[in-house]
């Protein structure tokens, strides 16, 4: 094993190195992933942009399954493999990340450069004006909004999704922009 770091060491040195990361690197932080052995692909695909946009019951199950989902991703820790990573990069080893997850693991366990594919969860956006609303503020709009919901037990789903029944989601109130009233979507 230790000759397999060195060697990986020596190929590093004085090379431009990234890293490129998905899923995986987050489960063990307890964050399900959707193409792993119990991912739920096998079962269903995210919401997709244009369905996201175009109907008020698609957004109103969203943010439903997000109101629970998000605390899994909200108090999410980096783990190991995060934590290398940001050493890696501290020493100069590597140039950045480059992740298709959306969770923020990979700057809170230290990493400065890294470009996220899909977004940040951790950030709300106004479709209509653009103003920006932290997630966990929203996360408190949505509970006050729907007092009932935080007690709500739901299966977790990867990026802070969850398995919400669909008679559920249909007493579910979405709060919009604290700006001019639009559409809230993840910075995704």
């Amino acid at each position: 094993m230790q000759s397999s770091i060195e060697a990986l060491a020596r190929l590093m040195r004085g090379r431009p190195t990234l890293v490129l990361s998905g899923a995986g690197i987050s489960t063990e932080s307890g964050i399900p992933d959707y193409r792993g052995p119990n991912g739920s692909m096998r079962t269903r695909r995210p919401m997709q942009y244009r369905e996201f946009v175009g109907s008020t019951d698609a957004r109103r199950r969203y943010w439903a399954r997000s109101a629970i989902g998000w605390t899994r991703v909200g108090t999410a820790r980096p783990n190991a493999g995060h934590a290398a990573i940001a050493r890696l990069e501290l020493l100069g080893f590597l140039t950045g990340v480059i992740t298709q997850n959306v969770d923020g693991l990979h700057q809170a366990a230290g990493s400065l450069r890294v470009l996220e594919l899909h977004g940040s969860l951790a950030e709300v956006r106004c479709l209509s004006c653009g103003l920006l609303e932290m997630r966990d503020h929203l996360q408190a709009r949505l509970v006050e909004g729907n007092p009932i919901w935080a007690a709500t037990a739901a299966e977790a789903a990867p990026d802070g999704d969850a398995e919400v029944s669909v008679e559920t989601v249909a007493s579910f109130s979405v709060p919009g922009c604290l700006r001019c009233g639009g559409v809230l979507k993840p910075r995704t």
